[in-house]
């Protein structure tokens, strides 16, 4: 009797470990479609940007001196470079880098995208960390942010340049679209 309790438990739990590796497999796959897709989305905007670009070009003299682009929602995100301020990101990713740079200074970093999420004050429910895992990538991506092997996040080592930024101007320069 026993030992046809253990035939069953093995069965089951040989079923099981094919059933987490088939969603495994099923998870992977759904993830390269989103990064496809946040790549497709992306490279549009910016082939949008440089058509209007050309369309409206603008004359050597007036161009002297270029400021910075400002945000527009769902705008991409720029490379990282020195003097460039952190007004030309979204309200969004100017958000998840004020946390990340208050952990730093707090001593708790590196930050996982569900402890960006809390701090944020969004659910801890996947399709908000995911959303901030998405941003949070994009900015280590483009310079902003470092993203550790574990998977984290971390402040720079450099200051991140926020005009008449205090410690506290994260949160009133932000806005708070990112919990809707």
């Amino acid at each position: 009797m026993l030992e046809e309790r253990e035939a069953a438990a093995r069965l089951r739990v040989e079923g099981l470990r094919e059933e987490v590796a088939r969603l495994a497999g099923v998870l992977e796959a759904a993830e390269i479609e989103l990064d496809r897709r946040v790549i497709a989305r992306e490279e549009l905007v910016e082939a949008l940007a440089a058509s209007a670009a050309e369309s409206t070009a603008v004359t050597e003299c007036e161009a002297e001196r270029e400021p910075a682009p400002s945000p527009v929602p769902g705008s991409t995100v720029p490379p990282r470079r020195d003097g460039l301020p952190v007004t030309v990101l979204t309200p969004d990713y100017q958000r998840i880098l004020g946390v990340v740079e208050e952990a730093r200074t707090a001593g708790r970093e590196p930050l996982k995208a569900r402890e960006i999420a809390l701090e944020l004050g969004l659910e801890s429910i996947p399709a908000k960390v995911e959303g901030v895992r998405s941003k949070a990538r994009r900015l280590a991506e483009r310079g902003w942010l470092v993203q550790e092997a574990s998977g984290a996040f971390s402040a720079p080592r450099w200051p991140v340049p926020v005009p008449d930024a205090g410690p506290s101007a994260w949160s009133s320069t932000t806005g708070s679209s990112l919990r809707s």
